[in-house]
């Protein structure tokens, strides 16, 4: 996918390919600017107008790139939503949190009003919001960061949508209502039996709460394995780098975080080698004029790098 700039053409996501399954749930994990959150707008196509993608998005057995407006904008509502990190910025200031729930419930369930205003008491309910009736009629500035956080999960739940994407759900939250979110959204999904994308850049969110994780850098998939044999092999160096970066509480107090040095290439230049080689401490001259190619010993497990690490590293899921 590739985005037109002043400063020449910006490729966003180069060569991603992925695939989930109804009940499963994968992270997407990787630095800002790596391409998480346009990869989650291709899928949902709501890219910027002039936004050239190639390629398919196949979802229930259609491309979703070429249906026309209509239908697709039935099919976001109805069987595609998603979850954004801001929930001040995805809900309407100007409207109470009763008729934007209600509004979705008529629009896509056809429901009455009565009916609709049942359902959407009970949808604040199911994802913890005390006093639901009351809440319908107040505005989204007047509940905390996290309650907010959860009327919009309500909202994208409403239609019982068969795929949800989380973009960084839990970006702007303390640690406490972090926690509370992300198992809010994993007990969510099992019940419903629906797949779920978490887009993180914490590999610590995904550890326990995905079935399978891709590690995406500079546009492209560099890691892709189910969730446990991911922590207990890493095989890309970036990945290495990603989980060493997380603050552990068995740490003595003021240890310095093992920082990732350099800083991710320039999109609207993209390197002739591998994107992280500039960055990584295994990098050879091979790695500087070639591109790997996403592959591993099974299909299960792959990864993109000429000198995989050979020693189990990382903890477990």
């Amino acid at each position: 996918m590739d985005l037109p700039t002043s400063r020449g053409n910006l490729r966003a996501v180069d060569h991603v390919e992925l695939s989930i399954e109804a009940g499963r749930t994968l992270g997407i994990v990787g630095e800002s600017g790596c391409g998480k959150t346009m990869l989650s707008r291709a899928i949902l196509q709501l890219l910027p107008n002039k936004a050239n993608l190639s390629g398919r998005v196949m979802f229930d057995g259609q491309d979703i790139v070429r249906l026309d407006p209509e239908r697709l904008r039935k099919l976001r509502g109805r069987s595609l939503a998603v979850v954004f990190q801001d929930p001040m910025t995805s809900l309407n200031p100007v409207l109470t949190i009763g008729t934007q729930l209600i509004e979705t419930l008529r629009e896509h369930l056809e429901l009455d009003g009565l009916s609709a205003k049942k359902r959407s008491v009970e949808l604040l309910a199911a994802v913890g919001i005390p006093a639901p009736e009351q809440r319908l009629a107040q505005y989204p500035h007047q509940l905390s960061g996290g309650m907010r956080q959860r009327v919009a999960i309500a909202i994208a739940l409403s239609c019982e949508p068969k795929l949800l994407i989380a973009d960084e759900p839990t970006t702007a939250l303390d640690v406490t209502i972090q926690a509370q979110i992300l198992d809010l959204l994993a007990r969510e999904q099992r019940r419903r039996h629906m797949a779920m994308i978490i887009i993180t850049h914490d590999l610590g969110v995904v550890a326990g709460r995905t079935d399978e994780v891709a590690v995406m850098y500079a546009g492209r998939i560099v890691e892709r394995a189910p969730t446990p044999a991911l922590f207990k092999k890493m095989r890309m160096p970036y990945t290495q780098a990603l989980l060493a970066a997380i603050p552990r509480i068995d740490a003595a107090p003021h240890t310095p975080l093992p920082a990732i040095s350099g800083r991710p290439p320039d999109p609207t230049r993209p390197l002739r080698g591998c994107s992280f080689s500039p960055r990584c401490r295994f990098a050879s001259g091979l790695c500087h004029q070639q591109k790997p190619v996403l592959e591993g010993e099974s299909m299960q497990h792959q990864f993109a790098c000429f000198h995989p690490i050979a020693v189990p590293v990382g903890i477990g899921a």
